[in-house]
């Protein structure tokens, strides 16, 4: 798929869902191998479990307010005593750790909760908020969504 240039993302509005039809989201391009939501039954497709998803984003923003922070759509720094929701790519961190008699899934919850807990507490967690994007890419970004762990 053809990689559309950052800078003619965008014309200064919102753009319009079909836009994005045959392009790549910049965290795409920046993970590699990380798949669109709205890539539905391709191989590593994650766009089902999203989406099945979507309505319990939608409750806790509903029921809790204020007290959630969606990172990066409620913006880039997050006010103390918020709880986060963040999107996570599980194989940046699954290989760091070994998979005993876990499940694949299971594994992959384990090692994002584990990766979680170590950047906490070697005080590294909070950079991982900031990837070092322009600020023009946190726009986009703020849209379409970004990864924790991708830089």
């Amino acid at each position: 798929m053809k990689h559309e240039s950052i800078e003619n993302r965008f014309e200064g509005a919102l753009p319009a869902f079909d836009r994005y039809i045959g392009i790549d989201y910049l965290t795409e391009i920046r993970a590699g191998t990380a798949k669109s939501v709205f890539h539905f039954d391709v191989p590593g497709s994650v766009a089902k479990s999203t989406h099945a998803g979507l309505p319990w984003l939608r409750y806790l923003r509903l029921n809790l307010g204020d007290r959630v922070h969606f990172w990066p759509f409620d913006g880039w720094d997050i006010p103390a005593g918020r709880s986060v929701v963040a999107e996570v790519y599980p194989v940046l961190w699954s290989r760091g750790f070994p998979r005993e008699d876990r499940t694949a899934d299971q594994h992959d919850a384990f090692s994002v909760a584990a990766w979680i807990r170590h950047a906490d507490l070697d005080g590294t967690l909070a950079e991982f908020f900031k990837p070092g994007l322009t600020p023009k890419e946190q726009a986009i970004a703020q849209i379409e969504g970004w990864i924790l762990g991708i830089k």
